[in-house]
């Protein structure tokens, strides 16, 4: 498997998890000792209990978003991807900074997200 094929994976599951909100499929897309960072100066969330909780806290309605996304940079221990999120009155681009581990899951996530003017 290569490096874009674990990332293309990971991102897969990311969508799945984010239009379910099942715990476990969040869960699984992180390592037990991850850290989230849902912007780049605050705290993150640590560990895989806390990355669920903090997830479903702020959950999006299933469904309510679509994601297209492409890499920036995939190596064996740093992706970069930009990505654009749409909901029903909002558009977004991201840009996310994923560390994964060889299993695949997760050990750092950080995403950036700006409001796309109308």
């Amino acid at each position: 498997m290569t490096d874009l094929d674990r990332l293309t994976a990971w991102i897969q599951g990311y969508v799945q998890a984010w239009n379910s909100n099942v715990p476990e499929e969040i869960g699984a897309l992180f390592a037990p000792d991850a850290a989230y960072y849902t912007a780049p100066y605050r705290e993150p969330w640590r560990g895989r209990e806390e990355i669920v909780r903090g997830w479903i806290g702020a959950a999006d309605q299933p469904g309510e978003t679509s994601f297209e996304w492409h890499p920036l940079v995939v190596t064996d221990t740093l992706c970069v991807v930009q990505g654009t999120t749409t909901y029903p009155t909002t558009v977004y681009r991201n840009l996310w900074l994923i560390r994964l581990a060889p299993d695949g899951r997760a050990r750092e996530f950080t995403e950036w997200w700006m409001e796309q003017p109308a």
